[in-house]
């Protein structure tokens, strides 16, 4: 019902908003907001294209070296792997807003602050998705590692060429997450971004409240842009969370 509202709302002026009369159906139907966040806002563009390139980034690393941390800890047999795996379990226990501080710091330190690395690598690897890939890779029918073992491939390859392609309903649901979280993370940015042309999208609407005043129908309109991607990615991975998936064994 929000949702709906907010839609409704980014097709209406300002003034009929602020009277505070609930129409689901505009009275007066405009595409003046979004001309004014595309045209009149120069800096729109910038702000979506400053979300998309920090989301994306964000969660492909983290696609990556989630489940290779995961298949680390579920498979391989090293020195410290229980440690390293309580530890992963420890830092679930820690709010967000404990290390916001001392990454703030250290990004300094490293002259991150205002870039996009600065925004991309703290958010590059994610311990409840590590979690949930060990998981997910402890119930993988060994036969098949064994088989692909047998034919030669080492434990990357393994993993590269017949785990992942069989770990796309995790992976998918992953991306999901990940990919959501970045997108609306308002946090990190409002720390670690200074200059206007650096702004995310959750930054960016910001312009749109003055001191006495807020734009409504600028903020729905720029809200429901901001929303699309979203839906955008899950009606592309969610053929992967209605389809059951069945490991067999190996022909041949």
């Amino acid at each position: 019902m929000p949702f709906l509202w907010a839609i409704s709302a980014s097709f209406k002026p300002l003034a009929e908003i602020a009277s505070g009369e609930p129409t689901w159906i505009p009275k007066h139907f405009t595409l003046d907001n979004y001309r004014q966040i595309f045209i009149n806002e120069p800096l729109f563009g910038r702000w979506l294209l400053n979300s998309l390139v920090i989301g994306i980034s964000v969660t492909l690393l983290n696609l990556l070296c989630n489940s290779m941390a995961g298949y680390a800890l579920a498979r391989l047999n090293f020195t410290g792997r229980r440690f390293w795996f309580f530890f992963v379990l420890a830092v679930l226990a820690v709010p967000a807003q404990i290390v916001l501080i001392p990454t703030f710091l250290i990004l300094k330190s490293m002259g991150w602050l205002n870039t996009y690395q600065g925004a991309i690598v703290p958010g590059m690897a994610n311990a409840t998705f590590i979690f949930m890939m060990r998981q997910f890779f402890v119930n993988f029918p060994k036969e098949l590692e064994e088989a692909a073992a047998l034919d030669g491939l080492n434990p990357f390859q393994i993993l590269w060429y017949i785990v992942l392609p069989l770990a796309k309903p995790a992976l998918a649901a992953q991306a999901i997450f990940v990919f959501m979280g970045s997108w609306n993370n308002f946090l990190l940015p409002v720390v670690i971004l200074f200059d206007p042309e650096m702004f995310t999208l959750p930054l960016g609407l910001n312009a749109f409240k003055g001191q006495y005043i807020s734009y409504w129908n600028y903020i729905m309109a720029a809200s429901v842009v901001f929303t699309l991607p979203v839906l955008v990615l899950y009606g592309f991975f969610n053929r992967y969370f209605i389809r059951n998936v069945t490991f067999t064994g190996t022909k041949g």
